[in-house]
């Protein structure tokens, strides 16, 4: 799946904006950029010059080294292949004797930046209950 970097820009930006419940005309206003091509630039249709994407971050008081940070993240997320069950079996690691842990599944991801999850998922709870050891000496 490709993504192109003013989309992934474009849902930075929304998302920052939204996240501050202000409107497109607040921010659009504030950084003296059109309501309708601040519009475009958030959804993905027209990509920004670096004055006007400082101009945006500089009214979202979002610095842009952030925002660029954040889209790289999210960009090399969705290029990483997701492994298989099978594959994240081949590379686990085998838990202490005693121990049983879940093993790691990948999350989904939906089409869309604003869809990505990528916190991994116990698929069960450990068994055994951790509990002072008999005989054991504690030292204060």
């Amino acid at each position: 799946m490709t993504v192109l970097l003013r989309e992934a820009i474009g849902d930075r930006l929304r998302h920052a904006r939204t996240t501050q419940r202000r409107t497109l005309r607040e921010v659009s206003r504030t950084a003296r950029v059109s309501l309708g091509y601040l519009s475009e630039v958030e959804r993905g249709r027209k990509e920004a010059s670096s004055e006007l994407l400082a101009a945006i971050c500089e009214a979202l008081d979002l610095p842009l080294s952030e925002l660029l940070h954040l889209v790289a993240s999210d960009i090399g997320a969705i290029q990483q292949p997701v492994p298989t069950p099978a594959e994240l079996a081949e590379r686990a690691v085998p838990a202490p004797a005693g121990l049983e842990g879940g093993t790691m599944v990948p999350a989904v991801i939906g089409n869309d930046l604003s869809d990505l999850r990528l916190q991994p998922v116990l698929t069960h709870r450990l068994s055994t209950s951790i509990s002072k050891p008999r005989n054991a000496v504690v030292a204060a």
